[in-house]
This record gives structure tokens, C-alpha cells and sequence, in this order.
């Protein structure tokens, strides 16, 4: 998983020629700590169909601010720069992800 910040989101994640999975998650958010493993095996699932990023929202709190993220987990999914669907909270589970990264391709 390629870790995004402010400096690189709009290369790797706007510019992106591949679907972009983007997980925005807390350092103290349990449930993206406990997602996290999950999403680096879909992410190796994935690789070379869908790229996956990371967002640390606590060092990054402008750029989740302009996503109008309002909490963790969340997960936006990318295609051709532009957000198709994004899952948060209670909704962000594996098979959520897994079936939202399906329908990127």
C-alpha cells in the first residue's frame, strides 16, 4: 500500500491511469487498525488491476477536510480521478471493500 500524504494524493491518487482504493485511517481508530491487515492482502489480491493507498488522517488534516471526510475508517474508491463511492464507519468491512474494489474494474 502506497502511503498518501497532501504532496502526492493528486499523483498517485487523481492522476492515477489504474482504480485507486484510498484508506483513511487513525493511529487510535481500532477498527482501521483492525481492517488493516484485510486491505494489505486485497491490496496484494489486487495488485496491477487497483492500486490502494493510504491516508494517515491525524498527519494529514487539511487534505481529509477537503475530501469532507467526517470519520474513520473511510475508504474512497477512485476511478479516472474522480470518487465513485466511498464506505465509513460501521459500513467499512471487508466484503463493503472488497465489493466496491470489484466494481472499479
Amino acid at each position: 500500500m502506497i502511503e498518501v500524504t497532501k504532496d502526492n494524493y493528486e499523483a498517485e491518487v487523481l492522476q492515477s491511469a489504474m482504480p485507486v482504493v484510498v484508506d483513511l485511517w487513525g493511529p487510535k481508530c481500532g477498527p482501521c487498525l483492525a481492517l488493516l491487515p484485510s486491505v494489505e492482502e486485497l491490496a496484494q489480491e489486487y495488485e496491477g488491476k487497483v492500486k490502494f493507498c493510504k491516508l494517515n488522517v491525524v498527519e494529514n488534516r487539511r487534505q481529509v477536510i477537503s475530501l469532507k471526510v467526517m470519520g474513520v475508517p473511510t475508504f474512497l474508491f477512485y476511478k479516472g480521478g474522480e470518487v465513485q463511492d466511498r464506505l465509513t464507519g460501521g459500513d467499512a468491512t471487508i466484503e463493503g471493500i472488497r465489493e466496491r474494489t470489484q466494481k472499479l474494474l
